[in-house]
């Protein structure tokens, strides 16, 4: 997938300039989102086809001890002793654990997936055009 590989550099760089850039940048990033959204679930299901299986990613919820505070009291000798406090804390952990895919089915999904960014592209192209014109710099 050489046309991939060869605007994903531009398309990352669009997209950091998007946030501050001209209003032509600012313009063109607009346009062209959807055909980043794309190309990065077409690297995705590529990526699983070379593999053979996909990522799926998940949340486990654990519980650990945390200092949540400080007890202060004074010792005999007029010193000030500070003792942690420690609570039970949960957190959220995401891991990731391989599935198995349907290789036909990821075909056809990587064959739309290039049909779309086919249209995209051709869109895309009209409307740098026209922010172009829109806004020159």
């Amino acid at each position: 997938m050489l046309p991939v590989r060869r605007l994903a550099l531009p398309l990352a760089l669009l997209t950091a300039l998007g946030a501050c850039g001209t209003p032509q940048e600012q313009c063109i990033n607009r346009s062209t989102r959807e055909l980043r959204t794309i190309d990065r679930l077409l690297a995705e299901v590529e990526g699983n086809l070379a593999r053979g299986y996909a990522w799926e990613t998940y949340q486990v919820v654990r519980t650990r001890w945390e200092v949540c505070g400080y007890t202060e009291r004074l010792s005999p000798d007029g010193t000030v002793i500070r003792k942690p406090r420690m609570c039970l804390e949960d957190y959220t952990d995401t891991l990731r654990r391989r599935v198995p895919i349907d290789p036909a089915a990821e075909q056809r999904k990587r064959d739309g997936l290039i049909a779309r960014r086919a249209q995209e592209v051709r869109q895309a192209e009209a409307n740098i055009a026209a922010c172009k014109t829109t806004y020159p710099e």
